[in-house]
């Protein structure tokens, strides 16, 4: 299983917000470039990156810094963040991701999602599958839809998507542990390899999620039991091997 350390991007900024609350802000470093040389250092084989920014304004606002992030490492990494159009995909796969996670705009237009496909193949695109009480949520959480995030899970899928990021909001940042239960319901009956985010923060969490790759539990990203300490990007990869 693959242990993804998170670098959320804001104001050019490393931060972690939590449950996704702009107004919830830690700063951790001004130099989001040398935070991701550091995981690189440690053994990461991948980087989970969100331009927050983006995800509040529709739109990449953190390009710079990623490009930065780009330059500093030669692991690949994987980038969300209000990407909403052609032009914002291209933007990113053009300085240096190796995919990238559509979540808003495939809600809103599935023809996106397929036209995306089309043009890059499953490897570059990743589905970001955001849920509150079971509820797909969008527009950088502020918002949640009407529909199950089961069966958007399972839309996507019949689309051609083969990974999804499945975050559950109300784990995120509070260092609570993942939603176990959901996230096996995901990966079971979606059929999508699933990347599990929200709450990862102890080597049980880990070894738990690392228990479900027969049913398509690939990954994992961690931010915060990092940034505090609570956990080690070492120990946390050697649970995942």
């Amino acid at each position: 299983m693959i242990i993804f350390p998170a670098i959320d991007l804001k104001d050019g900024q490393c931060v972690r917000l939590i449950q996704g609350k702009a107004s919830e802000k830690t700063v951790y470093s001004d130099t989001p470039a040398n935070v991701a040389r550091s995981f690189q250092e440690q053994s990461a084989s991948w980087l989970h990156i969100v331009d927050l920014d983006g995800a509040f304004k529709g739109s990449p606002q953190n390009l710079k810094a990623i490009k930065n992030i780009a330059d500093m490492v030669t692991i690949p990494f994987q980038v969300g963040g209000g990407l909403r159009s052609m032009d914002d995909v291209e933007a990113l796969l053009a300085i240096g991701a190796q995919r990238v996670i559509i979540g808003t705009r495939a809600v809103s237009s599935p023809d996106f999602i397929k036209n995306l496909l089309d043009r890059f193949g499953p490897d570059k695109i990743v589905l970001g599958l955001d849920a509150r009480d079971g509820q797909v949520a969008v527009e950088g959480w502020v918002s949640t839809c009407s529909i199950s995030a089961l069966n958007f899970g399972k839309q996507m899928k019949s689309l051609g998507l083969k990974t999804a990021v499945f975050t559950d909001i109300a784990r995120d940042g509070l260092l609570e542990g993942p939603n176990l239960a959901s996230t096996a319901e995901m990966a079971d009956q979606t059929g999508l390899e699933i990347i599990a985010s929200g709450g990862v923060s102890t080597i049980d969490n880990i070894k738990e999620l690392k228990a479900m790759k027969e049913i398509g539990v690939i990954g994992a990203i961690i931010g915060k039991a990092l940034y505090d300490g609570k956990l080690s990007l070492a120990e946390a990869i050697e649970a995942a091997i």
